[in-house]
This record gives structure tokens, C-alpha cells and sequence, in this order.
């Protein structure tokens, strides 16, 4: 077994049929056949589920495609470590972000990297918290933002900033007196709510917050998509429970919105900054890890990132 095969593995496995795998490895497809027949005979056991609709990996398979993306991954970061010069840092640097950080860091982040290490490819997932998670444990990710500090209880994780939680309304919305600036749990809940589904963190968050108090939210929609979700709220369908950063979504402006405290809750949200072990860690990890605390830091001293306070 050598990386060749396992990258033809791994792209068949992800293309879901040889004959895009091929097209995506510039290989003919009686080759790629031929290479993972091989494969197969070395571990002794099938990989590959062929029908006439393309190919799906055993049992076996599945768990060779998942050391597979690992391996590769980490020989192209050894190769990245071997091949900088001196004092400088380039590479792929792979970083997790829930959307709503993504509103408030990912810009200014995006500029700092590219302006001080224009070696450096920053590879930003956009994801919910429990998916970033996963790929943080399975080695797909360098560096992410999670809002547990046992999301990952295996990797070092620091403490980053704390995010309120405000109800968001558009400034032209007629659902809350417009003189408010703040709101009690008993008159959200008789809101119509727009919130992400149970498993996302933030609505469990809520969730839970509300149940303390036996207030039944009144949801009208359910909706994972922060565009979508934000779109909905603009249009008057209903209000949402989200941090300030959301507001910053797809380029609105702040006084687009209504950010209303709650009175009488601390709706608050821990945000931890989770890295690889430091033997794992590529110089240019290491940079962008200290580039994004570094960020988080301006945007919050100079109020750039509202409703948060540094941990």
C-alpha cells in the first residue's frame, strides 16, 4: 500500500464512481480499476460496493477512507514543513468557524493572513459547531472556534471570548415597541421565533434557558442556513435569538437591526479556540492560531465585534 493508491481510494470514495474519480485524477479508468483491485487484494478484503448507480465503500472501506484522509493530510503538511524557508510559514491551514463567527472574523482574518504570510492558503469551513467538532476529531481540521469546552476533550483548547445572545429583529420591525432596548423571556416567548433546529448548539442553548422557566417558545420556522434564517426575519416572518455578530451577515449594517438585551437572563455563549496537539502543528497552523487571537483581540477592543468580552 503506498499514498498513491490511497489517494485514488480516497477520490473514488468522495467523486462516488470511477469514472469521475478518473476524470478527477487525469487517469484512465481501467488504471484507477486496476490500482484499487490491487488494494484490495493487499488488505484481503472488499473496499468498494459497485453498482450500475457507482460505487459506496464497505465497512472496511469506510474506515480505510477515514485513516486515508488523515495520512494524506499529514504528508502534505510534512512535505509544506520540509520545503519552508527559514523564518517563514506556507502551506494549507485548514480552520473550522460556526457562520455567525464567520460574520465577524473571517474578513479581517482573511486580510491579516494574506497581507503578513501570502504563503499561507487559509482554508475556512463554515459549519455548525457539532460538525466542526467531528472534523476536529478525525484530523480534517488545523484550528476551530467551538462553543464547548468539551467539544474536543482530546485537543488543547483556550478560552476565546464570550458571545451575548440578543433578540434580532430588522430596525423596522413592529413586533417589539421600537422604544425597548431590552426584553424579558416571557414576552420572547410569546414571539414568533425563527431558530436553527435542535441540534445546533445555540438552539439547545436557548432551549434550555427557557425550559428552566416553563416558557414554551412559539417557532414558527426551523432553518440551519443563517442567510436563509436572517432573510426570513428581515421579510417580518418572525424574530431571532442570535449573537450580534449575525447581524453583520451577507454586508448589512449594524443599524439595520434591533439588538434587544434579556432583562432578566444571562444569555451568554463561551467561545474556545481548539488547535491540533503541538507535535501535530504546521508552522503556518501556529501563525494563523496566533494571527486569529490576535484579530479577535482588535475587533473587540475597538468594538468591532459587539456584545463580546474577551476570556
Amino acid at each position: 500500500m503506498d499514498l498513491r493508491q490511497l489517494k485514488y481510494f480516497v477520490q473514488i470514495v468522495e467523486s462516488g464512481s470511477l469514472a469521475k474519480a478518473s476524470r478527477q485524477l487525469f487517469i484512465a479508468q481501467p488504471a484507477l480499476s486496476q490500482a484499487i483491485a490491487k488494494l484490495e487484494a493487499e488488505v484481503g478484503k472488499p473496499l468498494l460496493i459497485r453498482t450500475a448507480k457507482g460505487v459506496t465503500p464497505t465497512e472496511n472501506g469506510a474506515a480505510l477512507h477515514h485513516h486515508a484522509r488523515f495520512m494524506l493530510r499529514q504528508h502534505d503538511q510534512a512535505l509544506s514543513i520540509a520545503r519552508q524557508e527559514p523564518g517563514t510559514a506556507y502551506g494549507m491551514v485548514s480552520l473550522g468557524l460556526a457562520a455567525t463567527t464567520v460574520c465577524a472574523v473571517g474578513p479581517p482574518l482573511m486580510r491579516r493572513i494574506r497581507e503578513k504570510f501570502p504563503g499561507i492558503v487559509l482554508n475556512v469551513v463554515e459549519g455548525m459547531s457539532g460538525h466542526l467538532a467531528q472534523m476536529m476529531r478525525l484530523g480534517q481540521l488545523d484550528l476551530a472556534i467551538l462553543f464547548s469546552r468539551d467539544a474536543v476533550p482530546d485537543l488543547p483548547a483556550e478560552p476565546l471570548v464570550e458571545e451575548e445572545l440578543f433578540l434580532m429583529l430588522p430596525s423596522s420591525s413592529r413586533l417589539v415597541a421600537p422604544h425597548r432596548k431590552q426584553i424579558t423571556c416571557e414576552a420572547v416567548a410569546r414571539l414568533p421565533l425563527i431558530l436553527p433546529t435542535g441540534i445546533h448548539g445555540l438552539r439547545r442553548r436557548i432551549t434550555t434557558e427557557f425550559e428552566q422557566r416553563n416558557l414554551p417558545l412559539n417557532v414558527v420556522a426551523e432553518i440551519d442556513s443563517l442567510s436563509l434564517l436572517l432573510t426570513c426575519v428581515r421579510e417580518g416572518m418572525g424574530a431571532t435569538i442570535k449573537p450580534m455578530s449575525a447581524a453583520l451577515q451577507d454586508g448589512a449594517m449594524r443599524q439595520d437591526w434591533r439588538a434587544l438585551r434579556f432583562s432578566d437572563a444571562q444569555m451568554k455563549r463561551p467561545n474556545y479556540l481548539y488547535s491540533v496537539e503541538a507535535e501535530r502543528m504546521s508552522p503556518a497552523a501556529a501563525a494563523v492560531r496566533s494571527e486569529l487571537r490576535d484579530t479577535v483581540k482588535d475587533l473587540v477592543n475597538k468594538r468591532q465585534w459587539e456584545g463580546v468580552n474577551l476570556l
